[in-house]
């Protein structure tokens, strides 16, 4: 077998396929928990906490030169030394928000997998009608 179809048979198996769709998914998924928290989540804490945003606190581990403006991305563009622990606290929120997400989902379908398999799980069947007489007679036959 050469080296490509080797490769041609692994990269169509199904197994493949599915974790392809599920980065991409996944990916997409990540930019739309970004958005939540960048755009809705982080503004609302900001609000209860003073009109602070999270994404500009930083503290400033060099001396700012001369005539620079002490706004985060003009410190960073100066090349001087921050510490830009908001973003990191944003990104935090933004994790935590993710893996809630993916518990929850993950929790449905294992509920949805329960549900599935337990009508299919038929009773036992009974036994042979001869089976049961011979039963009886043997527990009649203990009683006396």
């Amino acid at each position: 077998m050469s080296f490509f179809s080797e490769f041609r048979e692994f990269a169509v198996k199904g197994n493949v396929v599915d974790l392809a769709v599920g980065v991409i998914i996944g990916g997409a998924f990540g930019k739309i928990v970004d958005s939540l928290v960048g755009d809705v989540i982080m503004p609302l804490v900001g609000l209860v906490f003073g009109r602070l945003d999270f994404s500009n606190l930083y503290v400033v581990l060099g001396t700012i030169p001369a005539g620079v403006p002490n706004t985060l991305a003009d410190l960073k563009k100066a090349g001087v030394a921050v510490l830009a622990y908001g973003n990191f606290l944003t990104i935090v929120v933004n994790f935590l928000i993710l893996a809630f997400v993916i518990f929850l989902m993950v929790k449905q379908i294992n509920r949805l997998r329960r549900e599935k398999a337990e009508p299919q799980a038929a009773a036992p069947a009974a036994p042979p009608e001869d089976i049961v007489l011979l039963r009886e007679i043997r527990d009649s036959l203990a009683r006396r």
